[in-house]
C-alpha cells in the first residue's frame, strides 16, 4: 500500500496576458538567445533590483547566501517550492507519494517539460543534479544538510555517486529512496540547491557555466542575458518555463551594489525599484516612509568563532567572549531597532509542532532564556572571570586577533562595537573588512578566527539551523564538533515520532549554547525600499522576494 499525495495547484496569482514571448516562434528565438548568450532583453515589462553585492556563485549547487538564492529561484525551480503563503506546492512535479513505512519518494514531473534552450527536461536530469550535489568533487556546502537521509550518501559522500538511492524508471517519474524517514522531507525537495541542473552544459563549461549567459540554461521562470560581475546580471522570461503564460515581468536587472549609499540614491534617482541595503543612516527618516518595508524573518545573525585556532578552540574563551556582548545594546541602539537581542540560538517564528506553539517558546518554558539581555554588568562580570579562568586574566597572553566581516548594512558598526566590547576585557582585536564574496569562500575555508556569521531558514524546521554546528556540515564554518551534540540531532533527524523530533532539538540547541559553539547576537528582521507602484510581489519568512509575478502600475 502507498499513501498518495495529491499536491493540486495554488490559485493562479495573476491572469495578466503575455505581452510578448507567445508562440513558437517566440519561444524558438528565446532558445537561440540562451544559446547564442544573446544580450538583448525581451521588449516588456522590466524591473531593477538590489538584493545585494556581486553573489559568490549562483550555480544552485554551490550557494549558501540568501542574496544567490533569490536570484536561482527566479532561474530555476525544483520538484516542489513555496507559495505567497509559505506552504509547499508543486514545482515541476505535479504530485508524489510517499510509501508507508516513509523511506521511498516517488515524483511525478509534469508532461513536456523542457530547458530554457528548449530541450527536454526529463527525470533524469534530476538524478544527475542530485548525485552533483552529493558528490564529494563538488564540495556542496549543503551536501550533507540535503542528502545525508538518502540511502547510499555515505557512498556517494566517499566518491561512488552512483550509490545514492536516486533513480528515474522513465523521463516522468523520479524516485528518492531514505535511510531513514524525514519528517520535512518535503521542504528539502523545495529548497533551490535541488534544482535541476544541465548535465551537458555543466560539464562542458566547468566553473565557470553559471557565469555566462550562453550557458546558464535554467527551467524556472527566467534566464541569463547578461552577467557582468560588480555591475549587474539581467534575467529574460523564459517562454519554455511551463507556467510562461502567468509570469508577468519580460525582465528582472539585478543591480550588484555592495555600497548601500549607492544603491540608496539609485532608488532615489527612480533607477531601482526596491533595494534591500539600505544605509542605516538613513532609517530613522523612513521610519514613516509607506516605501519603506520591515518584516521579521526567520533567523540568526551571529557570531563564529574558529575552533580550530587557539585559543577559540576553549570553550571558556568563547563564553567569554559571547557574554561581553550587550544583545540589547547591539540590537536596540547600533541596529536602530531593526533587529531583536537574541536570548537564545533559534529565535521567533520557527515552528514546536510537539505541542503547536514555536519552538522559541518551548525553549523559554523548558530552560528558560541563556542569555538575560536586562543584566548585561553581570554578564560582564562572569566573561571577566571566565577569561582569567582560562588563564587570560585581563586579556594578558591573549593574541591579537581579527574579526572578518563585509562593510554592509550594520555589519562594520557591530565589529567596531565588537572591537571596543573585547577591548574591555584587555583583548586587542582588528577588523578585516572584504568584500562579501570573499568572506564567504574565506569563512567556508576556515580563513579567520572570529567573523560575523547570520543564517536565515531554508524550510521551517529548527534543524535547519541547529544543524549548522554538527560535525561535517558544509556551513559550519567554525569547524565546532561534539559528539553528544552530534547525536541529539542524528536522533532528531532519523526519528519519526514529531514530539522525539521536537525533544532532541531543544536538547541540541542546549548543548552548543553552554559549550559557546557559536555567540547569537540578533534575530532578524529584512528591512528594504520597495517603490509604491510595484504589485502583486512578496517577501518570504526566508529571506527571498518573489517579483516573478508582480507588476509595475
Amino acid at each position: 500500500m502507498k499513501k498518495t499525495i495529491a499536491i493540486l495547484m495554488s490559485t493562479v496569482m495573476t491572469a495578466a496576458v503575455l505581452l510578448s514571448g507567445c508562440g513558437n516562434a517566440a519561444s524558438n528565438g528565446a532558445a537561440a538567445g540562451a544559446a547564442d548568450g544573446g544580450q538583448a532583453a525581451a521588449a516588456g515589462t522590466s524591473i531593477d533590483v538590489q538584493v545585494g553585492p556581486s553573489p559568490e556563485t549562483i550555480d544552485p549547487a554551490l550557494n549558501s547566501a540568501v542574496d544567490g538564492a533569490n536570484m536561482i529561484i527566479h532561474a530555476f525551480e525544483g520538484l516542489l517550492k513555496f507559495d505567497k503563503n509559505n506552504n509547499v506546492v508543486p514545482g515541476v512535479a505535479e504530485s508524489y507519494d510517499v510509501s508507508d513505512d516513509g523511506l521511498t519518494w516517488t515524483f511525478h514531473l509534469r508532461k513536456d517539460l523542457k530547458w530554457s534552450d528548449g530541450s527536454d527536461l526529463t527525470a533524469e536530469d534530476f538524478v544527475y543534479s542530485w548525485k552533483r550535489v552529493a558528490d564529494p568533487a563538488t564540495a556542496a556546502p549543503y551536501g550533507y544538510d540535503l542528502l545525508n537521509m538518502v540511502k547510499g550518501y555515505d557512498e556517494a559522500e566517499g566518491g561512488n555517486v552512483d550509490a545514492l538511492g536516486v533513480s528515474a524508471p522513465d523521463a516522468t517519474t523520479f524516485v528518492v529512496e531514505l535511510s531513514t524517514p524525514c519528517v520535512y522531507f518535503d521542504k528539502i525537495c523545495a529548497f533551490a540547491v535541488l534544482v535541476p541542473v544541465q548535465k551537458a552544459t555543466v560539464e562542458a563549461n566547468g566553473e565557470g557555466w553559471s557565469t555566462n549567459p550562453a550557458t546558464y540554461i535554467t527551467d524556472g521562470p527566467y534566464y541569463m542575458t547578461e552577467y557582468t560581475d560588480g555591475s549587474q546580471i539581467v534575467f529574460t522570461k523564459n517562454p519554455n518555463y511551463y507556467d510562461a503564460a502567468n509570469i508577468t515581468f519580460d525582465t528582472i536587472v539585478w543591480h550588484l551594489i555592495e555600497d548601500s549609499n549607492a544603491a540608496y540614491s539609485a532608488y532615489q534617482n527612480g533607477d531601482l525599484s526596491m533595494i534591500k541595503d539600505v544605509p542605516t543612516e538613513e532609517i530613522p527618516s523612513l521610519a514613516d516612509n509607506a516605501e519603506f518595508h520591515v518584516e521579521p524573518i526567520m533567523g540568526t545573525y551571529y557570531v563564529t568563532f574558529n575552533t580550530e585556532k587557539e585559543p577559540f578552540n576553549d570553550p571558556k574563551v568563547r563564553e567569554a567572549l559571547s557574554l561581553a556582548i550587550d544583545r540589547a545594546y547591539v540590537a536596540g541602539t547600533i541596529m536602530q531597532g531593526t533587529y531583536s537581542p537574541a536570548t537564545n540560538f533559534v529565535g521567533p517564528g520557527v515552528s514546536d509542532e510537539a505541542d503547536g506553539s514555536s519552538f522559541e517558546d518551548v525553549t523559554k518554558q523548558k530552560y528558560g532564556d541563556h542569555f538575560d539581555t536586562s543584566n548585561y554588568d553581570k554578564d560582564l562580570e562572569k566573561a571577566k572571570q571566565l577569561l582569567a579562568d582560562a588563564g587570560y586574566p585581563n586579556g594578558e597572553g591573549f593574541p591579537e586577533f581579527s574579526y572578518l566581516t563585509n562593510d554592509a548594512g550594520y555589519h562594520k558598526a557591530v565589529a567596531e562595537y565588537l572591537q571596543s566590547a573585547w577591548g574591555e576585557l584587555g583583548l586587542k582585536m582588528t577588523v578585516n573588512i572584504q568584500e562579501w564574496k570573499t568572506v564567504t569562500a574565506d569563512r567556508r575555508e576556515g580563513n579567520f578566527e572570529v567573523a560575523r556569521n547570520g543564517w536565515v531558514y531554508d524550510w521551517d524546521d529548527p534543524s535547519n539551523m541547529i544543524n549548522l554546528l554538527e560535525t561535517g556540515n558544509g556551513n559550519n564554518d567554525g569547524k565546532y564538533s561534539n559528539p553528544d551534540f552530534d547525536k541529539a540531532v542524528d536522533e532528531a533527524r532519523t526519528t519519526t515520532d514529531i514530539k522525539l523530533h521536537y525533544d532532541k532539538l531543544h536538547e541540541a540547541e542546549q548543548i552548543i549554547l553552554n559549550d559557546a559553539a557559536m555567540a547569537p547576537v540578533a534575530y532578524y528582521n529584512d528591512f528594504w525600499l520597495m517603490k509604491s507602484n510595484v504589485k502583486d510581489t512578496w517577501h518570504s519568512p526566508y529571506g527571498y522576494w518573489y517579483f516573478m509575478y508582480g507588476k509595475i502600475e
